[in-house]
């Protein structure tokens, strides 16, 4: 893999600025930010009224955690446009959450919001070593789904070529990829290892491709997946993170010279780390769930969103910003299997660590009297697909599932090609025990 260190003038200079010069920032935005919340949305008026705060109370950074939680319900609740702080008319654009499992949230983006989104982005493609001038391959979905839109504005912001792919069609992803030959994709992870297979079945070798760099988001993935990638592909494989409710793509990445964790935009979003439990702060190093405060977005402003994933904080290194750990799971994702907290991220790693299977898997849960069970369904590769083979397999991946997660797991080893494949969000978890 090439070098992909910034080279002189790179980087802008809030990137390296001193974290006295980036914590003034912060609170000269923040208390614009609130106030900005407080006059503008009925909904952050009565919520800080009832708290028995005022955008005043902020003198510090530290006071941000007087203010109250802002959370998926809030946004659903206010379905559609009932969180906004501009009018409806200074809306540009809107995007929304799937919504599968309720009301979708709705967000909104003015002129500016755009704006900065596409630099934030654009910085992101930077920092993961993509260059002006460069074709990048967007397989993110497009719609309402902030990904797509997200990384193409990005892209064009840095100056690129940009090829608006779409996820599906992967033997049309390929046929793209070798005929565009695109330097830089963004695109799930979970679904760059479907591109990969595609790759592998047209008998084609994907090191020699044109990629170099990969943005890969939307979805937790573990440092054993990247470097089956970056093997597989000889490209550099780098961490983005985002989420609608605080803007889309590109809130934090990571620098491709380190790729030790996901530089926060620190300029626009301010991190807290909390306990989930008690929603108290805890100090930076400690695990808790992630929480954002945005600091310029005018349509949609966001006060202390809790988001559910779970990390950490950490110093910068190739950036002044902090750092996120990448994300262990989602508390809201975590399986409780008769007393074992489980993330579906840790049967990845276990499963990474076997020969003969393939990354595509699935868990399924169920309940047989009163004891829940999990089965990992999964499937073998191609040169471990005899019978024997796959049941060493099994034996192998539940030896590892006891002895580091410490649950018992039944493993269905399928053929070759039999496992659920993602052209978007992989969807991990089938959770068919009773409700309630």
């Amino acid at each position: 893999m090439e070098d992909l260190s910034p080279r002189p003038g790179d980087l802008e200079p809030i990137e390296t600025a001193s974290r006295d010069e980036i914590a003034a920032l912060q609170l000269e935005r923040m208390r614009w930010s609130l106030r900005h919340a407080y006059e503008n949305a009925p909904f952050y008026r009565q919520r800080f009224d009832e708290a028995g705060v005022h955008p005043d109370d902020l003198k510090t950074l530290a006071d941000l955690a007087k203010f109250p939680f802002t959370t998926k319900a809030d946004l659903r609740d206010h379905y559609p446009f009932g969180m906004f702080a501009v009018p409806r008319e200074k809306i540009v654009r809107l995007h929304a959450s799937s919504g599968t499992t309720g009301k979708p949230t709705v967000v909104g983006y003015t002129e500016n919001d755009i704006s900065m989104w596409a630099e934030m982005v654009a910085r992101s493609i930077r920092a993961s070593g993509g260059r002006r001038g460069d074709a990048v391959h967007v397989a993110y979905g497009y719609g309402l789904f902030t990904g797509g839109l997200g990384a193409h504005y990005g892209a064009e912001r840095l100056g690129c070529t940009v090829i608006p792919v779409s996820g599906g069609m992967t033997e049309r992803q390929v046929m793209l990829i070798e005929d565009f030959k695109p330097r830089v994709i963004m695109v799930t992870p979970s679904y760059m290892l479907s591109i990969l297979d595609e790759f592998r079945r047209q008998g084609k070798d994907p090191r020699a491709c044109s990629l170099a760099v990969g943005i890969f988001g939307a979805e937790p993935w573990t440092n054993a997946m990247r470097g089956e990638i970056e093997q597989a592909f000889d490209m550099h494989a780098v961490d983005i993170y985002g989420l609608s409710e605080v803007m889309g793509p590109g809130v934090a990445n990571e620098c491709v010279e380190t790729k030790d964790g996901l530089h926060i935009w620190e300029d626009h979003f301010y991190p807290e780390i909390i306990d989930p439990e008690t929603g108290e702060p805890v100090p930076d190093g400690e695990m808790g769930e992630l929480v954002f405060t945005t600091l310029t977005k005018e349509g949609l402003p966001i006060v202390r969103y809790r988001t559910r994933d779970l990390t950490r904080l950490l110093p910068g290194t190739a950036r002044s910003m902090r750092r996120m750990d990448k994300i262990t799971g989602r508390s809201d994702d975590m399986i409780i299997l008769r007393g074992v907290n489980v993330f579906p991220t840790q049967v990845e790693e276990q499963i990474l660590k076997c020969a003969g299977l393939a990354p595509h898997f699935q868990i399924e849960l169920n309940r047989q009297g009163r004891m829940d069970t999990m089965t990992v369904h999964l499937e073998a590769l191609d040169h471990a697909a005899s019978e024997d083979a796959r049941k060493a397999s099994a034996a192998e991946l539940a030896h590892h599932i006891k002895s580091v997660i410490g649950v018992t797991a039944k493993i269905n080893v399928g053929e070759p090609g039999s496992a659920p494949r993602s052209e978007g969000k992989a969807k991990r978890v089938v959770d068919n025990r009773p409700k309630g």
